[in-house]
């Protein structure tokens, strides 16, 4: 039995993609491992979302190649540079695309006859329903993939021309594996897409996203449902009302905005109009929500008229959650011959000065549960008694947690009660 090794990088997105591939090399009779050092044949899931992400990817494909492994490159990375990084990396045996990575099986039996590539030059996501996914992090949380692709051409964006236009899957689908993850012990579900908000447009000619979360609120032992990366223009009354009254979804709304300045947003190819509205109708429909955010700083032609007016906007908008990102110059993308091109280091005192903004608004925020009881999924139990737990108003890995204190046994994927004794920029402390 060959044994292969799988590395993982990027997104939640990305994480599902690797653990498809696990499951096809599991159900082939593979012997899967993730330590490159136990096999002479790895396979890199790579992310080339922004130029960081792609260095990540990057040096670990070198650092395997010193070990003189058989590297398979998959994943945007791959996508992007297939013929490129044969030529610069020898060691790399073969390159799989974003939307070709059902071929693994094929591929690993061709390559003892030379390189291999698999990418195709107009990417089409089509979920393989016929894989039992081999999960990686088998926790209280798991990640359904509920379409990928993307319809929208933003500016900075390479996703849509990495892995095509938008494809949902059909909800029956989604609902049995979810139903399957439950009984494996998930006890809450995050929903990812590039827009989860566009759910069913393509497959039902209409927005599902709604009915989709009403079905799922239905499965008994699930405990949480989570909705992350939705769109602007798809916030319906409808979603925002059903995210309310289905009491498993948590009162959690993960929004991009990306700027907030008419003209940036326009440059962006974004939703051009005050999103001061949307908000306050997030925050009327549902009086308990977290909001988590995203903004790019940097972007061409971004002034200081242009960030003061994102400034004060967040200023105004008090986000719960916020993340902040310096404009990373792209190719392919319309904004890569975009002028001007705003230099690093005003984009980085920008960043620096929003997050710093944004600290002391999540301190203020986190103050205010200082004093309730609020329920928390337990995350993980070490050894030396310290319990890390998450309140339904953080996303795991991205948002803050919560530090317990107590002498009762805590299993993880459990929801307690929990009362919060202390606070922190992102994270609470609290007590059983």
């Amino acid at each position: 039995m060959k044994k292969i090794a799988l590395i993982s990088h990027g997104c939640a997105k990305n994480l599902v993609d690797s653990e498809l591939i696990l499951g096809l090399l599991a159900q082939n009779g593979y012997e899967i491992t993730l330590n490159e050092n136990e096999t002479d044949i790895v396979i890199v899931n790579t992310c080339s979302f922004i130029n960081d992400a792609e260095r990540e990817s990057v040096h670990t494909i070198l650092e395997l190649a010193e070990k003189n492994k058989k590297i398979i490159v998959a994943g945007c990375l791959a996508q992007k540079y297939p013929e490129e990084l044969k030529k610069e990396i020898p060691q790399i045996v073969a390159t799989v695309g974003t939307t070709d990575f059902t071929k693994i099986i094929e591929i690993l039996k061709n390559i003892e006859n030379g390189y291999v590539s698999e990418v195709s030059k107009k990417p089409e996501y089509i979920y393989p329903e016929n894989i039992n996914r081999q999960q990686i992090t088998m926790g209280a949380s798991s990640y359904i993939k509920i379409a990928d692709g993307c319809n929208y051409r933003c500016g900075y964006c390479v996703i849509p021309y990495l892995r095509g236009d938008y494809r949902s899957r059909k909800m029956e689908n989604i609902i049995t594996e979810a139903k399957n993850m439950v009984k494996n012990g998930v006890t809450e579900i995050i929903l990812i897409a590039q827009d989860t908000t566009s759910y069913g447009i393509d497959v039902y000619k209409k927005p599902m996203l709604a009915e989709l979360i009403k079905e799922l609120n239905k499965i008994e032992g699930l405990g949480w449902i989570r909705i992350m990366y939705a769109y602007p223009t798809q916030m319906s009354d409808e979603l925002l009302d059903v995210i309310q009254e289905c009491e498993k979804a948590v009162k959690y709304v993960d929004i991009p905005l990306q700027h907030s300045h008419p003209e940036m947003l326009k440059n962006m190819c974004r939703p051009a109009f005050d999103y001061t509205h949307m908000i306050d109708n997030i925050r009327k429909h549902i009086p308990q929500v977290s909001i988590r955010t995203a903004f790019i700083v940097g972007y061409p032609g971004e002034t200081e008229e242009h960030f003061e007016h994102l400034y004060n906007f967040v200023k105004e908008m008090k986000f719960d959650r916020m993340g902040v990102f310096c404009y990373s110059r792209e190719k392919g993308t319309p904004s890569y011959s975009m002028k001007p091109q705003v230099p690093k280091r005003i984009a980085k005192a920008r960043y620096n000065r929003l997050m710093a903004l944004q600290q002391e608004i999540s301190k203020e925020r986190n103050n205010k549960f200082v004093g309730q009881k609020l329920p928390c999924i337990i995350e993980c139990c070490s050894d030396d008694g310290e319990i890390v737990a998450r309140t339904q108003y953080d996303a795991p890995e991205i948002d803050g947690v919560v530090h317990i204190h107590t002498n009762k046994l805590l299993i993880p994927g459990d929801i307690e009660i929990v009362e919060i004794i202390g606070a922190s920029v992102y994270d609470l402390i609290g007590k059983i």
